[in-house]
């Protein structure tokens, strides 16, 4: 049994509260009339009950004690944890990616494991041995210019065949941009095993209260695919030639239309959920008095104008990976001529973005599988309630199917260098051999570059959906609630402040730490609970649809686009 004590004089505030084993360090303390506590929080104004000696002060007002559940932590006089099982593993896998990447990294593994073949260039003696000619030395007028010889040529109908080898490490080490490959898939990896553990974990136990770690790793997830797009255009944008630039300035114009376009679409038809988040958000953030100033010139309108404005920077850095899309694409269906299993797939894959799509389109998915036509009735083929479970499924195994094609992409990639020389017979003239090894070698190093290009809006559409899943209080289950609702604020426990008596210094200043700890803790509480208020689950089912519904669009837009490009204007 625990005893507390709550002194309050001349009806002040209370100001102190002392925490005793049992009555007997109380009636050596010499305080007033107490009750017996077990958590509780005080009030002022009542009777205590009775059963221990008051000590002889007069101008006192006593204290009744109510209580409200167990103690806390704090004060059970146990150590407050102020990491959770969550947090715990998050760190985890944070230090192990950053311990186990020069060792054993899944983005070096996917494209150095032997499955994908590169093409060697040829040496200078094997395309003169091609020509019928031997390798010029150097003359004596050669060397006078500044030992600059004459460029090696050679007709360009030559027999030439490239050698093909299987890449390994080594080679990894000359490809453009490996790191940010590496890192982003290796952080991709370690995002999906967080989540997956957050989700066993919320089966198990009832963390509503608690923070969502995978949701903030998928939330992680998505803003580093954007940089590393960002970092791709930007260096579109460096190049002294300037047909890249004004292909991402022209998507990006044009993606600012569509999304206008798809703005202003009522819910009956296109339902994101947008006018019921920004409704939310206004209103929890007008309920504080701190926020209103701030809203004073803050209207939808203006909201929804920003947005364009996101959705045209998106659709911007997605434009070159839609047309590399499309041109892998039709290479590797014609790669795969003899295999028409692996041709369903990747049409399959290549129409994913079509699919997610539609599955937000009201009349075509929720309203068609809620009341089928079956003559003159209707049958029910999928609850309203079931489809939102439906749909997170289909997206994730659209996902998963487009990165298990990846392979076959990147293989009719590399196979661009043969395509090239096999082209590059069918001209006449003669073309300098460095040339052709700078051909071939440029399409080796770019292969990094073509496959974030290839898995980055995968990875956007992938963690948005499951962002969706955890912010936006759905569920795996189809017969769940999918009801979304205000988040219930977090509650961390507090020490109670205790008089130093009888201490040494260094216990002192233990008890100094632990209180500046516990402040800090409770500051950042109450700031991520006034967060949680505003962003409510109905804000976030809003965002991330919209979202994950826009990056399907500019693929989509990017690849036709790109799909009309190589097989008319190209052959024409």
């Amino acid at each position: 049994m625990v005893v507390a004590v709550g002194v309050s004089f001349d009806g002040a505030p209370l100001q102190h509260l002392h925490i005793f084993k049992s009555a007997d360090e109380y009636r050596a303390w010499g305080q007033t009339k107490t009750s017996q506590w077990e958590g509780c929080i005080p009030t002022a104004g009542s009777e205590t009950a009775a059963g221990i000696p008051a000590a002889p002060w007069e101008r006192h007002r006593e204290v009744v004690w109510e209580p409200r559940g167990p103690p806390s932590w704090a004060e059970r006089g146990e150590p407050l944890a102020l990491m959770g099982i969550q947090l715990v593993v998050s760190l985890l896998a944070a230090c192990i990616m950053q311990r186990m990447a020069p060792h054993y990294s899944f983005a070096r593994w996917l494209l150095c494991n032997g499955s994908l073949y590169r093409f060697k260039h040829p040496s200078e003696g094997e395309l003169c041995a091609l020509a019928g000619k031997q390798m010029p030395k150097p003359t004596r007028k050669d060397r006078r210019q500044n030992g600059e010889s004459k460029p090696l040529t050679v007709p360009k109908d030559i027999d030439l065949h490239l050698e093909k080898a299987p890449i390994n490490a080594l080679d990894a080490l000359v490809l453009r941009f490996f790191l940010e490959y590496q890192w982003l898939v290796d952080f991709a990896v370690y995002t999906s095993g967080v989540f997956m553990f957050t989700e066993c974990y919320y089966s198990f136990v009832d963390a509503s209260t608690e923070v969502n770690i995978g949701a903030i790793w998928c939330v992680l997830t998505v803003l580093f695919s954007l940089k590393t797009l960002k970092t791709l255009m930007s260096h579109y944008f460096s190049s002294e030639e300037g047909g890249e630039r004004s292909v991402c300035l022209a998507f990006g114009f044009l993606s600012l239309l569509v999304a206008m376009l798809v703005l202003v679409v009522r819910e009956d038809y296109l339902e994101f959920g947008l006018e019921s988040a920004f409704s939310s958000l206004f209103d929890n953030w007008k309920c504080s008095p701190d926020s209103r100033a701030t809203l004073s010139g803050l209207t939808k309108l203006s909201v929804k104008l920003g947005l364009a404005a996101l959705c045209a920077y998106i659709g911007a850095l997605l434009a070159f990976p839609g047309l590399r899309m499309a041109q892998t694409h039709l290479d590797a269906v014609q790669m795969n001529t003899g295999r028409p299993h692996i041709q369903i797939l990747l049409h399959m894959s290549f129409l994913s973005p079509v699919i997610v799509m539609i599955l937000w389109v009201k009349p075509i998915a929720r309203d068609f599988l809620a009341n089928a036509p079956l003559g003159k009735t209707t049958v029910t083929i999928v609850s309203s309630e079931t489809f939102d479970s439906l749909r997170l499924w289909i997206i994730v195994v659209l996902c998963l199917l487009r990165l298990a094609m990846t392979r076959y992409h990147m293989q009719a990639y590399l196979n661009l260098a043969q395509k090239w020389v096999e082209q590059m017979k069918k001209e006449a003239g003669r073309i300098a051999a460095i040339d052709i090894q700078r051909k071939v070698t440029r399409i080796f190093c770019y292969l990094t570059v073509i496959t974030l290009q290839y898995l980055v809006p995968v990875f956007l559409i992938l963690f948005s959906t499951l962002a969706l899943k955890s912010l936006g209080d759905f569920s795996w289950k189809a017969d769940a609630d999918q009801t979304p609702g205000v988040t219930p604020a977090l509650i961390m426990p507090i020490a109670a402040p205790v008089l130093p008596g009888g201490l040494d210094e260094d216990e002192e200043g233990m008890d100094d730490m632990e209180e500046d700890v516990q402040a800090t803790v409770a500051h950042l509480t109450e700031a991520f609970m006034a967060l949680r208020s505003v962003l409510t689950p109905l804000f976030f089912r809003g965002l991330f649809a919209f979202l994950t519904w826009w990056v399907a669009a500019c693929q989509v837009i990017s690849s036709l686009f790109g799909i009309y490009f190589h097989q008319y204007l190209m052959q024409n």
